[in-house]
């Protein structure tokens, strides 16, 4: 594929995924013979992983590391567990974090409904 192919199907600019190849998120792209890059069904995984994992919140640096450790092999894989153990933890507070914003919100929410509700029932007492 193409990188405008990429681009598209990823929802991710040309620049983006160039960027991603620069600072080793995604592993070399092959090249045809007119110096296009050919995004093979393995980089397009790692375009698919990068941009599941950023959606997530994971920093750069430690999708870099964990790119990192994959490329050193199989003695790496408790690393690179660990790694996404920790992501799933900090995700799991940001996720608690917004539940409890959302609760916030919607108390505030209430409050100016029912506000809205004393003040429609003071304008028909008015009325009568």
């Amino acid at each position: 594929m193409t990188i405008a192919e990429v681009s598209k199907k990823y929802n991710l600019s040309p620049d983006t995924l160039r960027y991603y190849e620069r600072i080793g998120l995604i592993p070399a792209v092959h090249r045809n013979k007119s110096g296009i890059r050919d995004y093979t069904e393995e980089a397009c995984k790692w375009v698919e992983f990068i941009k599941c994992m950023r959606s997530a919140g994971m920093p750069i640096e430690a999708l870099i590391e964990y790119v990192a450790l994959f490329a050193q092999g199989d003695e790496t894989i408790e690393e690179r567990k660990d790694l996404l153990i920790e992501q799933r933890r900090l995700l799991a507070e940001k996720m608690e974090e917004i539940r409890a914003t959302i609760e916030r919100l919607d108390y505030k929410i209430e409050g100016y409904e029912k506000g809205l509700v004393i003040k429609e029932k003071e304008l028909r007492e008015m009325e009568e």
